[in-house]
């Protein structure tokens, strides 16, 4: 298996590079009748694309998506859905400098041994501007979600290096998230996060920290045990993504420090519904959505490539000191958020899809 595809039955194999002629995704799986326009895809990559402000990489990319089939009238028609959009601003000649030579923490030095060669402009395939097709895809993931079983997805960032934002997950809201270019909905921290990534991006350097998810409104009964249990496939999601490190579900590590009898989640019924007292699990349980909110934690790690000198190895094994240039992100949360939001999308129907498949 080539590791390109993600997903049972709704399905999506990503292609393209990033300095390649353009990157895409085809969807296959795809319910038919879904209302989904061109501008409400490219509104979810304009929060991931490149450029969109002073704390992100200058590339400038457009990222316009083309609808190449599979919707015909403004609806999803059921067939193979294919979503292109063209590069346009490379410099592959930025990198002309990088193609012998194995940077620290890239994918340069595991690419060579594993194919025999690399496409050392922009990381090839191993760039995050793959993950362009994934908002893509996830966009009408998320327009099912929400039109047909009122799910909502929303993700934010909660930390950037040692800096952490007070926010309750239970109340937090899109226009919050969106109130500031870090994508955080605590104001003053946000603030702090903005000036940590100025202060490291005129430094040369980079710095990583976390993005939390809430799932709302997830019905009970999502989730196939054992091997695709909710959590387990929203941990892969994650874990593909570029630069994450880590996936915690509900209290995660915290919850090694408290006892069972505090852990616990008590069943109560409330307005005539069976619900939970507290919710540590995380909106899981056996594997299995229990209808409360579902939510999770990933980290990410700083951005590798820096302007720092650096000491590595060229494929020669000669040692060489490297201070790489180019255009890249000081920070990535700000650009992930759409990113794990499109990658849970994508679990979520996926997974929903399985359920209704043998309950109807």
């Amino acid at each position: 298996m080539s590791g390109n595809t993600f997903g049972t039955l709704f399905k999506i194999t990503t292609c393209g590079e990033s300095h390649g002629g353009a990157v895409g995704v085809i969807i296959d799986g795809c319910p038919p009748g879904i209302n989904i326009t061109q501008e409400e895809i490219q509104h979810e990559l304009d929060r991931r694309k490149p450029g969109q402000s002073a704390i992100t990489t200058p590339r400038s990319e457009a990222d316009l998506i083309h609808i190449m089939s599979g919707v015909f009238e403004g609806k999803t028609t059921g067939t193979p859905i294919l979503l292109l959009a063209y590069n346009k601003d490379q410099k592959s000649a930025d990198y002309e400098h990088l193609k012998n030579i194995f940077r620290p923490s890239h994918a340069d030095y595991t690419y060579t041994m594993k194919y025999g060669l690399r496409d050392f402009r922009g990381s090839g395939r191993a760039s995050a501007r793959e993950t362009l097709a994934r908002v893509a895809a996830g966009a009408i993931a998320k327009k099912y979600l929400s039109e047909n079983l009122g799910i909502e997805i929303l993700s934010y960032v909660e930390q950037v290096g040692s800096i952490k934002a007070n926010i309750d997950y239970t109340k937090v809201n899109l226009e919050q998230i969106e109130s500031n270019i870090i994508r955080c909905p605590d104001q003053n921290k946000a603030s702090e996060m903005i000036r940590l990534v100025e202060e490291v991006r005129d430094d040369g350097d980079s710095i990583g920290g976390i993005i939390k998810c809430v799932v709302r409104g997830l019905p009970v009964g999502i989730g196939e045990p054992v091997f695709d249990r909710l959590q387990a496939d929203l941990a892969k999601a994650m874990l593909s993504i570029n630069a994450c490190k880590a996936f915690e579900v509900g209290s995660g590590f915290a919850g090694v420090e408290m006892r069972g009898s505090e852990h616990n989640d008590p069943f109560i019924l409330e307005d005539g519904h069976v619900t939970t007292k507290t919710n540590y699990a995380g909106g899981v349980l056996g594997g299995i959505s229990s209808g409360e909110d579902v939510y999770f934690r990933v980290a990410f790690k700083s951005v590798s490539t820096i302007s720092k000198k650096q000491t590595t190895l060229d494929v020669d094994c000669n040692e060489v000191e490297l201070e790489a240039y180019g255009r890249h992100d000081p920070c990535v949360l700000p650009r992930a958020v759409p990113v794990v939001d499109a990658m849970t999308a994508l679990v979520v129907i996926d997974q929903y899809l399985r359920y209704k498949a043998y309950h109807n």
